[in-house]
């Protein structure tokens, strides 16, 4: 059963089919969809995307999100409007170990704390309650914004893995790959607090 995870600023639903207009009209705040750098769905390719994160659901494999802002004014659609989404994958929970990946946010929602807190409750519930040894993030090389985004939630970078993927226009693309292991999560988890609290 995979759970709702609330904060203040931002609760993480899991993913169903009925939330495909919604997705669509989040990604429309800044024609997500035609960005080279990373696959946010469109309108036509929103049902597979969702069929494809609840088939990993099915399989044990995934637990995919929408992420759903809880502040703002409801008249402005701030509050209770999906924003984007994420996903915990490659579950593996022989060695405890996961990677938070495909998250993206509407244009409006970037550079604020949405980002910081939905990846807050997801690392709290990979570390807390799932006990993971080891939660990766993987992003590509020419992505700075997102590679410092990582970075400035404390995961590691690691290295980069070349030719990891296909992208949707044919370009082999390099992958960076981060990570926070159990050690480190007491640490990086009082930043990520004080940070939020600010």
């Amino acid at each position: 059963m995979q759970p709702t995870l609330c904060g203040s600023v931002v609760e993480l639903r899991p993913l169903r089919e009925d939330h495909a207009q919604a997705l669509v009209d989040a990604a429309a705040d800044g024609q997500l969809w035609d960005m080279k750098l990373t696959v946010v769905p469109g309108p036509a390719t929103i049902d597979g995307y969702i069929a494809r994160a609840l088939a990993g659901r099915a399989a044990g494999k995934v637990m995919p999100f929408v992420i759903v802002r809880r502040d703002g004014d409801d008249k402005d659609g701030g509050a209770g409007r999906i924003v984007g989404s994420t996903r915990f994958w490659k579950i593996d929970r022989a060695n405890r170990k996961l990677e938070i990946g495909h998250t993206w946010l509407s244009a409006s929602a970037q550079r604020s704390a949405v980002n910081t807190e939905a990846k807050y409750l997801l690392l709290c519930h990979a570390f807390d309650v799932m006990h993971c040894v080891r939660v990766q993030f993987t992003t590509d090389e020419l992505n700075d914004k997102s590679r410092a985004a990582i970075l400035r939630i404390g995961a590691k970078q690691e290295g980069i893995v070349r030719h990891e993927r296909i992208m949707p226009d044919g370009r082999k693309r390099n992958s960076v790959r981060f990570s926070i292991i159990d050690d480190e999560w007491p640490a990086v988890k009082t930043m990520l607090e004080a940070k939020l609290a600010r």
